[in-house]
């Protein structure tokens, strides 16, 4: 039995940046031909598909155009990609990646970013992304809500151990519906004490100074992800390969 680390990206292992969402207003633009103007009320710890079907629905714009957004968004994200785009690794953040696999646990991902600029993002900030198991790792593009995605990464990881890491309250919501421990890092916008009142195993500044009490945490408290075969809605992964097609 394999036990996996499932990483958020955004706060977690990448520093969120004021002009994160431009990409996003700019894939709305390039398909609509509407720039949105109207922005989301408390848009963190939302799935990529989520965020966009809401910035569709608050600017009056056809959210039946969400699946060419979300093409765009990629080949977007490509060509920013292409032209040296850099992002910042959260402190520590590299390291804990290392001690996680040195503990002979997997590391993979759970974030709201669909699998093509989850890689793009992550080799912006100086990441492998062969260091993460892209077959058990679960990406929200697709999806309505983050409890729809951590329980689709809770049915296909049934019998397995599993350990969700992320930086906002709904990360850890998200996780307390799935089953699956959380633990916080306050390297997003919320600070630890607005991450204290969440189910956290354990909440630390940053994966730094916090990277003992973090290993400790998965040590001690993985449980198994689930014990029943689970939804056979949420079928395979996408594709993470980067190609022409995209």
């Amino acid at each position: 039995m394999s036990t996996y680390i499932l990483w958020d990206i955004d706060g977690t292992l990448i520093y969120n940046t004021p002009s994160a969402g431009a990409l996003y207003l700019d894939s709305i633009e390039q398909v609509t031909g509407v720039r949105p103007t109207e922005p989301v009320k408390d848009p963190h710890g939302m799935t990529e598909g989520q965020l966009l079907l809401a910035i569709l629905e608050v600017n009056g714009l056809d959210q039946g155009r969400l699946g060419d957004v979300l093409y765009q968004l990629d080949v977007l994200s490509r060509e920013q990609h292409e032209r040296g785009h850099v992002r910042d690794a959260c402190i520590g953040a590299q390291a804990a990646i290392a001690a996680v696999a040195e503990g002979g646990w997997t590391n993979a991902l759970l974030t709201g970013n669909g699998p093509n600029r989850a890689r793009y993002k992550l080799l912006a900030a100086g990441f492998d992304p062969e260091d993460f198991d892209w077959e058990h790792s679960y990406f929200g593009h697709e999806s309505p809500t983050r409890h729809h995605l951590t329980a689709g990464a809770r049915s296909a990881l049934a019998g397995h151990d599993a350990v969700i890491i992320g930086d906002t309250p709904n990360d850890g919501l998200a996780a307390d519906s799935a089953g699956i421990p959380f633990i916080a890092v306050a390297t997003g916008i919320y600070s630890a004490d607005q991450l204290l009142p969440t189910s956290a195993l354990v909440v630390v500044d940053d994966l730094e100074s916090g990277l003992p009490a973090v290993l400790r945490a998965i040590e001690t408290a993985a449980t198994p992800a689930a014990e029943d075969p689970g939804l056979e809605e949420f079928g395979e992964n996408p594709d993470v390969e980067l190609s022409a097609a995209e």
